[in-house]
């Protein structure tokens, strides 16, 4: 019997209309791996790219295929993507290494609402230290998918560092 996975996400919603202003989206493994899953999401981000709701994606996920973006070739091991419905079919793409911290992007609602900035690094960081995630996970093996050499060598001297290999 297949697995049944339950994809998660965040909507923003209006008050009163209870309209979807923006959709966020963590990517999961499913969602960049061919198959059923990614076919689904695919789907879905045609649909929302096509509203009047505005779209965030996440992906931290450096295993699996990025998700396409039109006219952006560059490569990266992380990137966020915030779509405006009004500036469509333009995006600003946040794209960052794993040397680098999360990029902070600001969440976009509706016109004369005010932004928040969505700080996705101090905020990882803190359910990190509160979920002692330190305590919990097996730094001594290498990451899957393995990191490119310089980037290998740079997170093994951070692990020692803080006593963890």
């Amino acid at each position: 019997m297949p697995d049944l996975i339950r994809e998660m996400y965040l909507e923003v919603r209006a008050v009163g209309s209870d309209e979807a202003v923006t959709v966020v989206e963590i990517l999961s493994p499913s969602m960049k791996r061919p198959g059923e899953g990614r076919t689904q999401y695919v789907r879905k981000r045609r649909v929302i790219t096509s509203s009047l709701t505005h779209l965030v994606e996440i992906d931290l996920l450096r295993s699996g295929e990025p998700m396409p973006i039109q006219r952006w070739h560059g490569t990266s091991d992380y990137r966020i993507m915030v779509s405006r419905a009004e500036q469509r079919p333009q995006a600003l793409l946040l794209s960052f290494t794993v040397r680098q911290p999360i990029l902070s992007f600001t969440l976009p609602l509706y016109p004369d609402d005010p932004e928040p900035t969505v700080d996705l690094n101090d905020l990882l960081h803190a359910l990190y230290d509160r979920g002692g995630y330190d305590l919990r996970l097996n730094y001594r093996g290498d990451p899957e998918p393995p990191l490119a050499p310089p980037d290998a060598a740079w997170a093994t001297a951070l692990l020692q560092a803080a006593g963890l290999r």
